[in-house]
């Protein structure tokens, strides 16, 4: 029957694995507009002040100072595979200049627990800043190994597969001919010319502070002194003698003006009806200006209500102009910005057909002011007021720079003895293939480890006939496992692998996620392959770090006489459920965001105990010493009722397919001492084992061997040591048989006295 679910079991996670398989999404390219708001050009390229339009498939982004072009900017999980430890892709935006160099990385997206919640992001961001500065056309020919960074110790994956992801798109970029051409100066020069266009897409609701103060809106002021003295200084006369009457502070005009057509500007002063009744009257090229005034001068005038025409505003841009007629206008009552002032005037324009206004470049308002000279005479002054719109509603777009029309520089080709085959042509080797080659010496020590437990298991009668060897063997093999694979290796499973494993079969299973750390890969498939011989026990009683951790700390508690406590049965076993229930939580969780669901894992302290050796905020600190002090009392406290992880592995662990302990009919009843002396009380008062809770450290088989301790095994020596007597020589001949020698509890029990009867 057990056989029979262990095969159901593995054909349904084939099943899963091949519908998943078939139905799983790749990773969506494009994402770069998504992560760009978050950065500034400055953060790449200094000085830069404006990104263009994304070119290409995959895209990449210009980067510009004024008109000139820096370089490019990328993302990451574009080009190359980013998915990291947590089974999602590490996000990162990066800087290239023309010449194929990186200037820059930013960390924009990840969901890596380790990074959430333990190791700061900066430390990663560090190890990342160390590619800056490197020249990536020598790596993308195959002359030069990729560059290292400086590992973050409890972050090889994560930092490894960022740095992996940047370097191979780098290389990819550089090979397509898209950057890297060669000199930066004629690589620019090269370029098509870059052509600015008003942002259509850019809008957003401002006051009217921040549309002044960010050049959006354009004031002209002038008072009746300033136009005064600018008519005296005109050379005429005549104008000179009729100044505008009033006190020379007094207001003459107050002009303000703005480009309408902008949506964010529209959007702002006319409010969302206004702008989109101005949007929908456009016609193709056409342009919306709004002009308000205050003051005791009028921008309007009365002719355009005799002639249609307002002769008193005029509209230049490079050589050309126009005046706007009664057609072009609408009267504006006020204005819908928060802040914005009340204005004696207000007049929305339409350029004319016949006049095309480029919004990208700088114009001016020309105000003509006529003064009277008396009878027909008049005098007129102008004055302009200059409008460039801000950058930020602007986008810069250039042609898309592909091989065909600019072929790239020929890399130069290495010598057969420096071409590198991680990195040759499209068919570069996988970052986990070079992470498994790396790590051939960890990959080895682990197999031997693992070789070893397999024999222990396998020879375990053997073994336990020895205690006190045994006990060395396995205390040794703990001690082992912490150190060098815990400390060391920060080889460490966790629920988090079971809930990103699950989460993968849904969202898209890759085995490279999974090789990327050969230690984890390893003992997660001896664990798998475990649960179908002995359950949960191998892992949980021999591979677990910090399994390992607790019973040496409650070893050493046991040999300086810490007094033990032993968790009454009816207690115990309604604290077992705990765990599953924690475990069930997370999984749950995981449904609705792996995010949320690592960081509740938190629950296990292997993170701050094992892979960042209690290097953290005290919190998470003081949650593991105490798991570990009650564990000096409480063997084993935390494998027993919280850990999620174990509870994972018990479920399927009850498909195991063989019964390796053994069990004599008396266990249980009449006799509890292997009940009473279980390390976890993984045995229940009637004799059976619960292989749920059992971790495999093989008390019980010592026992079942030990014709000292064990009832059953007395009785079996006993009865062979009176077979022996009764049939030895002495006894044939009437002499006396040896001495048999009774113990109990490990210890000789004398004959009692003999009493002589009272004389």
């Amino acid at each position: 029957m057990r056989a029979a679910l262990a095969l159901a079991g593995l054909l349904l996670v084939c099943l899963t694995y091949i519908s998943s398989a078939c139905v799983s999404p790749a990773w969506a390219a494009g994402d770069l507009p998504i992560y760009l708001p978050k950065i500034a050009p400055a953060e790449f390229f200094p000085g830069a002040d404006g990104f263009g339009r994304p070119q290409g498939d995959p895209p990449i982004v210009p980067v510009y100072r004024g008109d000139q072009l820096q370089g490019f900017v990328f993302l990451n999980s574009d080009f190359a595979n980013s998915v990291g430890y947590s089974g999602k892709p590490i996000h990162l935006l990066a800087g290239i200049d023309l010449k194929g160099v990186i200037t820059g990385v930013k960390l924009v997206d990840h969901k890596e627990p380790i990074v959430l919640v333990g190791i700061p992001e900066a430390r990663i961001v560090a190890a990342m800043n160390s590619l800056i500065g490197k020249d990536m056309k020598p790596v993308a020919s195959g002359a030069e190994k990729p560059p290292q960074v400086d590992i973050v110790s409890g972050a090889t994956v994560t930092v490894l597969v960022m740095s992996d992801s940047i370097v191979r798109s780098a290389s990819k970029l550089i090979r397509s001919g898209r950057v890297g051409g060669g000199d930066g100066a004629a690589a620019s020069a090269a370029l098509p010319p870059v052509t600015k266009t008003l942002d259509l897409e850019q809008s957003e609701i401002k006051d009217w502070e921040s549309l002044v103060g960010d050049g959006s809106v354009r004031r002209l002021n002038l008072t009746v002194g300033d136009v005064n003295e600018s008519f005296a200084k005109s050379g005429n006369a005549a104008a000179s003698q009729y100044p505008e009457p009033g006190e020379p502070s007094d207001t003459f005009i107050d002009l303000y003006t703005a480009l309408v057509s902008a949506p964010t500007i529209g959007r702002s002063l006319l409010g969302e009806d206004g702008y989109k009744r101005l949007k929908d009257g456009l016609k193709p090229g056409q342009q919306a200006i709004v002009i308000a005034g205050n003051g005791t001068y009028s921008f309007k005038g009365s002719a355009y209500v005799r002639g249609g025409i307002f002769d008193r505003v005029e509209i230049l841009q490079e050589g050309s102009s126009t005046r706007f007629r009664d057609k072009n206008h609408t009267r504006l009552g006020s204005f819908s910005a928060e802040g914005a002032p009340e204005f004696k005037e207000i007049g929305l324009f339409v350029t004319p057909p016949e006049f095309t206004l480029d919004p990208t470049q700088p114009w001016q308002l020309q105000l003509l002011v006529q003064r009277s000279l008396g009878g027909r005479d008049k005098a007129f002054l102008t004055f302009d007021l200059n409008y460039v719109l801000p950058d930020s509603y602007m986008r810069r777009e250039q042609q898309a720079v592909t091989v065909a029309e600019t072929a790239p520089v020929p890399i130069s080709q290495p010598s057969a003895a420096t071409t590198q085959p991680s990195l040759a042509a499209d068919g570069e080797e996988p970052l986990w293939m070079r992470i498994w080659r790396s790590s051939t010496v960890s990959i080895a020590i682990t197999a031997a480890m693992l070789g070893a437990l397999t024999l222990i298991f396998f020879f375990q009668n053997v073994l336990v006939r020895r205690p006190v060897f045994y006990n060395w063997v396995r205390r040794a093999f703990l001690a082992f496992v912490l150190v060098w694979l815990g400390w060391y290796a920060n080889a460490q499973l966790s629920v988090v692998n079971v809930l990103t494993f699950t989460n993968s079969l849904v969202t898209g299973f890759k085995w490279e996620f999974f090789l990327a750390a050969p230690l984890i890969f390893i003992l997660w498939a001896a664990t798998a392959s475990a649960l179908l011989f002995w359950g949960r026990g191998p892992f949980c009683g021999w591979l677990c770090p910090f399994g390992a951790l607790q019973e040496l700390t409650n070893t050493g508690a046991k040999w300086l006489k810490v007094p033990q406590i032993t968790v009454p049965w009816g207690l115990h076993e309604r604290l077992w459920p705990v765990k599953y229930i924690i475990f069930l939580g997370l999984f749950g969780l995981s449904l609705y965001s792996v995010d949320m669901a690592e960081r509740f894992a938190e629950v296990e302290p292997f993170k701050t105990a094992i892979i960042l050796k209690f290097s953290r905020s005290w919190p998470f600190v003081a949650y593991a010493v105490a798991l570990l002090v009650i564990g000096l009392f409480i063997e084993r406290f935390f494998c027993r009722y919280l850990c999620p992880l174990g509870a994972a592995l018990a479920i399927p662990g009850r498909m195991r397919t063989f019964e390796w302990l053994r069990r004599w009919q008396e266990c249980g009843s009449p006799c509890q001492r292997c009940a009473k002396e279980c390390p976890v009380q993984s045995i229940h008062p009637e004799g059976h084992i619960n292989v749920n809770e059992c971790i495999y450290c093989m008390h019980c088989q010592e026992l079942y061997y030990d014709d000292h301790r064990c009832p059953h095994m007395i009785q079996v020596r006993l009865k062979r040591e009176k077979f022996a007597a009764m049939s030895s020589p002495s006894m044939r001949s009437g002499g006396k048989g040896p001495a048999t020698v009774i113990t109990a509890g490990g210890k000789p029990v004398g004959a009692s006295p003999t009493i002589s009867p009272p004389n």
